[in-house]
């Protein structure tokens, strides 16, 4: 019975890829950084909203 060959999953469709690469195709590469993108805009919008409602509050209290 031989044993598995060394490797690792494309981190976006989960293929089997050689152990030194992260993504099996441009393709996921590409869709990897439009998934990077979109969650730091979000988190950048959550950010803004929080600091919008903390000053909302902060002057709205005076």
């Amino acid at each position: 019975m031989p044993g598995i060959i060394p490797h690792r999953h494309c981190i976006v469709c989960g293929k089997a890829i050689e152990p030194d690469k992260i993504y099996c195709s441009k393709e996921c590469e590409i869709e990897a950084e439009k998934e990077r993108k979109r969650q730091r805009n979000f988190m950048l919008a959550m950010m803004g909203l929080m600091f919008l409602m903390l000053f909302l509050l902060m002057y709205m209290s005076h």
